[in-house]
């Protein structure tokens, strides 16, 4: 008996996802309509140490968060900036998707899969709430 059913639109982001919030949640929404898989590679503890970032959580609870956001099907971890073409061919990927702070940055990998940036959140950012938490932190010990 044949299978009519359509293969299924993987999708594949990146990010650290640290201090998940609602910018996150928005964003893994509007890349969910797009796919009907969506599989996420954080960056992992090491890669963002590399970058210079200390996360506020490791990947174990940035992957749990991922998974309970209604939205992710698989998490992977980031380990290096070189890896999304591997990536995309091990996992058949359809579409990359990714913020619109890095448009431009991955349009190389178009040969592979569609390419496609959306606009992030306004006023919200983990980069942000670090600051605000540090801040506070601070301040309480005086």
């Amino acid at each position: 008996m044949k299978n009519n059913k359509p293969n299924p639109v993987i999708g594949i982001t990146y990010g650290t996802y640290d201090l998940f919030h609602i910018g996150h949640k928005r964003l893994l929404r509007r890349i969910k309509k797009y796919c009907d898989v969506l599989i996420v590679y954080a960056s992992s503890d090491e890669f963002n140490l590399i970058k210079g970032k200390k996360s506020f959580d490791n990947f174990e609870i940035r992957k749990r968060n991922l998974l309970n956001s209604n939205y992710v099907d698989e998490v992977y971890k980031e380990e290096k900036w070189d890896q999304k073409k591997q990536d995309i061919l091990r996992h058949n990927i359809n579409i990359f998707i990714m913020g619109s702070d890095w448009k431009g940055k991955f349009d190389d990998l178009n040969e592979y899969c569609e390419v496609k940036y959306l606009k992030r959140t306004p006023f919200i950012s983990s980069t942000k709430l670090k600051k605000k938490i540090t801040k506070k932190n601070e301040k309480n010990k005086l």
